[in-house]
């Protein structure tokens, strides 16, 4: 039994909010003293790319805001920086805790650092507590009749559903335990981005924190309703802009779930079939950790890629001469963020079209994106690439034309981030290369020095991507 004379440390990580989190919720009821800690990771942060600068404002602005809301309440957020295996355990022995309850993270990286706090902790005397908190289903609580993890995401989704009761979705209270908060000890000022090494462009679109999510949760629950018509549609209000706040913890996924499940309908049930995807991938990355490093299905590690570097370059900034895929990237390089009909159109591109591998666009994506989140941005890529579990099959390649004429049927989202197409007629703006000569003179946009002519050829390119992929399975 636990024992509630004692104190406890409260770990923050990818769950920056002080309302329905499990850990705390936890340390408020059964601990007489609750301190609460964020560590800057150094381990972390030197994996993190100078691009993903806004990634990291994103983070510190919602550091900043729970310290505050911690404070409203009571106590202090104790904010370091340093390698979190170490700090942690020290802390705690100088705090005299009993307990060090963190809420779980899956990810390789971050099981070994837990591990390894969980062993210098058990050398003082001090219980590391985790909790399910990011997800609904965590690990191995959803597996297949036979016992083994789940592949195929459809009855995965089944399994999900039918286990899914009030108690997975109950809110763990955090605001009924008054008195137990205290100021912890040589509390430690926010760094600044300069000291942490981020001092690139931190301007981000989406408003950081637990008001940021409450925010965009209340704006997208009206909307909820015709999610399904409209989440494919980047030139539309369409989607939840959830995904950082996921990614970091300022909602709580119950809440989302609870909310999903009150309105119900088609737009709801598609919404939270995402919901369903982002854990399917979770326990993906659980039982397959290899996926960080390699394809889902082995066999595909042996594709022979063309990884061609000036393409590889065009596709970075935006310029392969396709619309679609140069809007797309140059909306990921100014704001990152990109749409997620988006991020499937530019990855098949990648991967099918200029025939490249699929980790140089899944690294793309993680040096620039506020919400990544590695086992969705994995799973998103191998799934493009097909390579991995439940993948598209290899020969569905993408026409970025034909989806540049379904999805945005205006150009008003490519005349957004190519202004260079913005006298384009609707007719040309998703292949402006079709226009005549005399048109392109006359509409000041002259396909090949105004704007790129097409890096490949589609047609050619669907050929040499299925002969790719069949030359590696005749060799099995």
């Amino acid at each position: 039994m636990p024992a509630t004379d004692a104190a406890g440390l409260v770990w923050f990580r990818r769950d920056l909010r002080v309302d329905d989190h499990t850990a705390l919720a936890w340390a408020l009821t059964h601990c007489h003293t609750v301190y609460a800690v964020f560590v800057f990771d150094t381990e972390v942060l030197a994996g993190v790319a100078r691009s993903a600068s806004r990634r990291v404002a994103f983070l510190w602005h919602s550091v900043a805001e729970l310290s505050e809301a911690i404070r409203q309440r009571g106590g202090s957020l104790c904010i370091l920086q340093g390698r979190a295996r170490d700090e942690i355990p020290a802390l705690a022995s100088r705090l005299n805790v009993r307990y060090v309850c963190a809420n779980e993270d899956y990810e390789p990286a971050a099981r070994a650092r837990d591990e390894a706090t969980k062993l210098a902790l058990d050398r003082i005397g001090v219980e590391f507590r985790s909790f399910r908190d990011s997800v609904i289903f965590a690990r191995d609580e959803l597996l297949t009749q036979s016992g083994a993890p789940f592949s195929v995401f459809t009855p995965y989704k089944r399994a999900w559903l039918a286990r899914l009761d009030t108690t997975r979705t109950a809110s763990h209270d955090t605001t009924t335990h008054s008195g137990k908060w205290v100021k912890a000890a040589d509390p430690v000022d926010l760094p600044s981005l300069s000291q942490l090494g981020f001092d690139g462009d931190t301007s981000i679109l989406v408003r950081p924190g637990m008001t940021g999510a409450r925010a965009l949760i209340e704006d997208f629950a009206p909307r909820m309703s015709r999610y399904h018509e409209a989440r494919d549609y980047p030139a539309v209000r369409g989607v939840s802009y959830l995904s950082a706040h996921n990614r970091f913890g300022t909602c709580s996924v119950r809440e989302l779930v609870r909310l999903a499940r009150r309105r119900k309908g088609g737009g709801a049930e598609v919404w939270l079939s995402e919901l369903i995807w982002r854990e399917f991938y979770f326990q993906v990355l659980w039982h397959h950790p290899h996926v960080v490093n390699g394809a889902f299905k082995r066999r595909y590690d042996a594709l022979a890629w063309r990884n061609d570097e000036h393409w590889f370059s065009a596709w970075c900034e935006g310029r392969t001469g396709f619309p679609i895929v140069d809007a797309a990237m140059r909306q990921l390089n100014t704001t990152g963020y990109m749409h997620n009909r988006l991020r499937m159109i530019v990855a098949s591109f990648l991967t099918k079209d200029l025939l490249i591998d699929w980790r140089w666009g899944e690294r793309y994506f993680a040096d620039h994106l506020i919400d990544h989140d590695l086992a969705a941005n994995n799973g998103g890529w191998q799934w493009a690439a097909s390579t991995g579990c439940d993948a598209q099959p290899y020969f569905r390649i993408f026409n970025p034309v034909t989806q540049s004429e379904r999805f945005d049927p205006q150009g008003k989202f490519i005349r957004r981030y190519v202004p260079e197409l913005e006298r384009v007629p609707d007719a040309f703006i998703h292949a402006p290369w079709k226009l005549s000569a005399a048109d392109q003179r006359h509409l000041g946009v002259l396909v090949g020095r105004d704007y790129p002519m097409p890096v490949v050829d589609h047609a050619v390119q669907r050929t040499l991507a299925s002969r790719l992929f069949d030359e590696v399975r005749e060799t099995r």
